[in-house]
């Protein structure tokens, strides 16, 4: 059976997720957070509280993959773009509720883009920690005569960027970054990735969505992390690790504009985000 639209609207979980510094430790390290970000990659150095990299929000409550939507060859599926918003600054550890529903199932002919929603909060107190949007790319899954979706316009200010930052990936970054959660082998196996065109496995389009969130927060933040509430933005070309990446980043009072680049291209465009604070 192809996608069915049927299972737009339907919802799974609630799914708990449990966290520790431990994990969030993990999650820095992975998206190249290391010894000049102390905050971020200690829980106990004199005068620095720990603080959680917020795009860690995306974590919560994934469970493996999609929901239910129908039949798709799940080596080409690809993250295709990502959201989250912030109730309020993610505890180093936590224990939490998440639903998932699946809000958008577009047909592009002969591929696919499928969206979901994780709605996140507190579950001691129920209060809401955060929501994020995500959509799958799904090649060859289209044709089940569904709608084609909207067509969204976004080009970058024109002018020079108020901030540009240059993060170097490992070669290792992908198995680094697997740890957190997501095993697919298309960023582990040689011979997987060759069987869908790579020449080599990719970096996950979340340890890049990672890396340019630390970019924000230490380009226009000043580190902290707290001021960083919503981020958004469209994975348009994969990353090998050991590439180096470039975020050029346009500040407008409280929204940011952001693009992402590596050794090919653009690799995030359609990039937003949100800050608190002064």
């Amino acid at each position: 059976m192809p996608l069915d639209p049927g299972y737009i609207g339907s919802t799974v979980g609630p799914f708990t997720t449990e966290w520790t510094a431990r994990e969030t430790l993990l999650y820095a390290l992975a998206v190249g957070a290391g010894a000049q970000e102390l905050q971020f990659t200690t829980e106990h150095s004199a005068g620095i509280a720990q603080q959680v990299i917020p795009s860690f929000a995306v974590l919560l409550g994934y469970h493996g993959g999609l929901p239910e939507i129908g039949t798709y060859d799940p080596g080409k599926a690809v993250h295709a773009e990502q959201h989250f918003e912030l109730e309020r600054p993610l505890p180093p550890e936590g224990r939490a509720v998440s639903t998932v529903t699946v809000t958008d199932m577009w047909d592009k002919g002969r591929d696919a883009l499928v969206w979901t929603e994780t709605r996140t909060a507190d579950a001691a107190t129920g209060d809401p920690l955060a929501v994020a949007r995500s959509c799958a790319y799904l090649g060859g899954a289209g044709g089940f005569g569904g709608e084609r979706g909207p067509r969204t316009e976004w080009s970058p200010p024109d002018r020079e960027p108020d901030a540009v930052i240059r993060l170097a990936t490992r070669p290792d970054q992908a198995l680094l970054y697997r740890l957190t959660g997501d095993r697919n082998p298309l960023h582990s196996d040689p011979a997987f990735a060759a069987r869908y065109g790579f020449a080599r496995p990719i970096l996950h389009g979340l340890c890049t969505y990672g890396f340019t969130a630390r970019a924000i927060v230490n380009g226009l933040c000043d580190g902290d992390a707290t001021r960083l509430r919503g981020m958004s933005g469209r994975f348009s070309r994969p990353v090998l690790p050991g590439e180096t990446l470039t975020v050029a980043l346009w500040r407008d009072g409280a929204e940011v504009r952001f693009l992402t680049s590596a050794d090919a291209g653009t690799v995030i465009d359609r990039g937003g985000a949100v800050l608190a604070g002064p």
